[in-house]
């Protein structure tokens, strides 16, 4: 088939999506030629379908229509060489019709245009391709929109694109597609941005059984930060200038497309600063990414004290104790010289290894080795005496020290009263060290171990039953063995703030960086009020020596575009952890609940205190207003005063993951995978609210944890979008900048466009990539309330 394609409306009918971007463009699509009846992209079959209609037994009956498609792999192998990206994507698809299909591989152009060297070949065939403007490429969308009455196209519009030949797909064929391309990558001052356009794969009529992203990185500068803000990546550095980055996923249907950030710079950190403000009179967004490559000489190092608490209470009996004496083993194998250590067990009674801390050696490890063997589980838990001898063995303030403190049940022997327990562990910690708790299990008073925590400089681990003790402490200690900067203080200094203006910048999390450790990719959001040239510096001690450590940043006035967004977002994870800490640890609080509640309605955070708004039952104008979605999160949070069982120890551990973000929320897969969050049971799960139609929309939705169960949920009726965030409510979708719309007291208000019209296509005319998007999401039978330029429409 090497017939060139003629672009015709009537030709145009059926496109498959194979790439997608963060701003809508560099996608690829298949286009099928003559088909006999206009055909919608397709859409993945979810189950179980909505109650009460039961899964029936057996295979579950799935049909295909005639012209259908799966994509069955997909694998992208980029290398990055400085500022330019040499990609090739590897994708099989399947044709799950009845019928030949005709097709034609067409390539919108990427962001910036700068593409050369597009090669596309066919099961190794190359076929030719061809560049066509953006006026021709935009009647090819329209006309796919307006004859098949599916938006799924439109934020396409105004790109130009590449196109192929003809090639035909029988029906039941397999075709492995390749395409090779070379990209001028942007560059923000020492930070390179590479997008690979994913999230478009998610039109295919099943998930895809293998998702693939490999990306090597080579610089002629140092390579120092390297961070993805929407997937879970493994990275693999092997050497000052080169790393591996490695996305993975089974069963998964994309719905983002893959950025990934590095940056270079000479010297020993490398530190860059993004900011986002999408309107001048509200406080900015900003991003600190912050990679510490400080080599000390070796009599330079850094010795810390580490002391492994122990819990060996009766609790702890069996598989449990068999694994803290693992976890402790770690520990003691992975010390380093002139680092100095002890153990403390406790049940009713407490038990050092030593009296006084032990300095690392041979001889001391074969000793605390044998001492790990003999724990045994029996007694109590006498958490307040455990703590009390850890801490005071630490006399020296001079070195890092580092209290790693195990249990899996509430005081039983001793002092058992919270509070006091509490304010004991912080009188006793007189030299700064950091306290680590871990609770194991759901038995463990979790808001105590918040506590101690918190007033001890430290953080809370949480490991669930059957999650292995060993494997957490060892991913915990691997990340804290070496710290090669200690005391640290973070500063921003802006060009022209005066005194009076208070600080440059504000609410940033997380509030204190206490130490930076070896490998550590630091991730610091906040806000700013003021724009203007920065300077960011980092002091603290590295060994016994002051060092100071500063870069140049830039807080904009106003961003031009929302390449930068999911900095807003990833600022809102990380405050909604922020506050619901505050709620935990200080009470309940009017201004807070309203806060987590605005914050989670705009941005689609569903957590256990607002997952009322995935409720598609709600009465029309139920939760129009702040005061009433405010109202049912009060109640809700009240389950925050279970200390301890499933529901307290779901409840803080969500709360950590809200606080230790790194990635932006998105809409979840429908499968599972590396990258996504485990739906419970089915890929889908219903409850009442929220439940899946049998039918999907072309995008999944959002999770949220059931903390009666200690699992995550994934709702269909809460879907992001771009940067907005839309809510199921019978047959319509509300956008969360239209949550505060009454359709009976607004009328007058609103403007109804019939999908499809004239006056359609004049508002996408007008309208974002981004706001294209949501429009795009809208199925038939479906209505859309949406503001757009201050103005709200009613789309049907």
């Amino acid at each position: 088939m090497n017939r060139t394609l003629k672009m015709s409306l009537a030709s145009i009918a059926y496109l498959l999506v194979l790439l997608g971007s963060a701003a809508s463009w560099g996608q690829g699509v298949l286009i099928i030629v003559d088909p006999s009846e206009p055909t919608p992209l397709p859409r993945p079959i979810i189950w179980p379908p909505r109650p009460p209609h039961p899964v029936p037994p057996g295979p579950r009956p799935i049909p295909e229509p005639p012209a259908s498609y799966k994509i069955k792999e997909l694998a992208v192998q980029a290398r990055l060489v400085d500022q330019v990206a040499r990609v090739q994507v590897s994708q099989n698809f399947v044709n799950t019709g009845s019928r030949q299909m005709e097709v034609s591989f067409v390539f919108p152009l990427p962001y910036d245009g700068a593409i050369d060297r597009l090669t596309f070949m066919v099961d190794g065939k190359e076929y030719e391709a061809k560049l066509l403007s953006a006026s021709e490429a935009r009647s090819i969308y329209e006309g796919y929109v307006r004859r098949n009455q599916d938006p799924a196209l439109l934020e396409w519009i105004g790109t130009g694109m590449f196109k192929t030949s003809v090639f035909p797909v029988p029906p039941g064929a397999e075709r492995k597609v390749t395409l090779q391309y070379n990209q001028l990558l942007r560059k923000d001052r020492h930070i390179t941005d590479f997008l690979f356009p994913l999230s478009t794969a998610k039109y295919t009529s099943q998930p895809i059984e293998s998702v693939l992203i490999r990306a090597t990185i080579e610089t002629g500068e140092e390579l120092k930060s390297v961070y993805s803000p929407t997937h879970e990546v493994e990275i693999t550095r092997s050497g000052e200038h080169n790393a591996t980055v490695k996305y993975e996923a089974k069963n998964q249907i994309p719905t983002t497309d893959f950025r990934l950030f590095f940056d270079t710079a000479e010297g020993s950190l490398g530190a860059s600063v993004l900011s986002y403000r999408p309107d001048a009179k509200e406080d900015g967004y900003f991003l600190l990414l912050a990679s510490p490559q400080i080599k000390a000489k070796d009599s330079e190092r850094t010795a810390k004290t580490v002391i492994f608490v122990v819990d060996r209470s009766g609790s702890m009996s069996g598989k449990k104790m068999e694994q803290a004496r693992d976890a402790l083993k770690f520990v003691l194998n992975n010390l380093r010289e002139k680092d100095t250590f002890n153990i403390v067990a406790y049940d009713s009674s407490v038990e050092a290894f030593r009296p006084e801390l032990q300095r690392f050696d041979d001889k001391t490890r074969q000793a605390a080795l044998g001492f790990a063997e003999g724990l045994y589980a029996g007694g109590g838990t006498n958490i307040d005496g455990a703590l009390t001898t850890a801490l005071n063995m630490i006399q020296d303030s001079s070195r890092p020290s580092y209290v790693i403190f195990l249990t899996d049940g509430l005081p039983t022997v001793g002092e058992t009263n919270e509070a006091k327990i509490v304010d004991a562990a912080r009188q006793n910690n007189k030299h700064h060290t950091r306290l680590i708790s871990m609770g194991v299990g759901y038995d463990v008073n979790s808001r105590l171990l918040d506590r101690i925590s918190r007033v001890n400089f430290g953080q809370t681990e949480f490991v669930r039953p059957d999650e292995d003790i060993e494997r957490v402490v060892g991913r915990l200690y691997s990340r804290i063995s070496e710290p090669v900067m200690t005391d640290v203080v973070i500063g921003f200094d802006l060009e022209g703030l005066r005194a009076e203006d208070g600080s440059a910048v504000n609410r940033t999390y997380p509030r204190e960086v206490h130490d930076l450790f070896a490998g550590e990719q630091l991730v610091i959001v906040g806000r700013y009020r003021k724009p203007g040239d920065a300077k960011v510096t980092i002091t603290g001690k590295v060994g016994t020596a002051e060092r100071k450590l500063d870069f140049p940043g830039k807080l904009v006035e106003q961003s031009n575009d929302e390449s930068y967004a999911f900095v807003e977002k990833l600022w809102a994870m990380r405050r909604i952890g922020e506050i619901i800490d505050e709620l935990d640890l200080k009470g309940k609080n009017d201004e807070l609940v309203k806060e987590l509640v605005t914050l989670s309605t705009k941005h689609g955070i569903l957590t256990p205190y607002t997952s009322f708004l995935a409720d598609e039952n709600a009465k029309p104008g139920e939760l129009a207003s702040i005061d009433a979605r405010a109202r049912r999160a009060d109640l809700a949070v009240d389950r925050l005063s279970e200390s301890s069982g499933r529901a307290g120890f779901a409840q803080r551990a969500e709360k950590r993951m809200f606080q230790e973000a790194t990635r932006a929320p998105m809409s979840s897969g429908f499968g599972g995978g590396s990258g996504a969050m485990p739906a419970a049971d089915n890929a889908i799960t219903g409850r009442a609210m929220g439940a899946a139609p049998a039918t999907a929309p072309a995008g999944p939705g959002v999770t949220f944890r059931d903390i009666e169960t200690d699992r995550e949920v994934e709702v269909q009726s809460v879907q992001i979008v771009g940067n907005e965030t839309l809510y199921k409510r019978g047959k319509q979708w509300v956008a969360a900048n239209a949550q505060d719309v009454d359709l009976q007291r607004d009328q007058d208000k609103i403007k109804t466009v019939e999908r499809f019209s004239d006056e359609y296509f004049r508002l996408t005319a007008a309208n974002t990539p981004s706001e294209n998007a949501v429009l795009a999401r809208q199925q038939a039978g479906e209505e859309l309330l949406i503001r757009l330029r201050n103005q709200v429409y009613l789309i049907r």
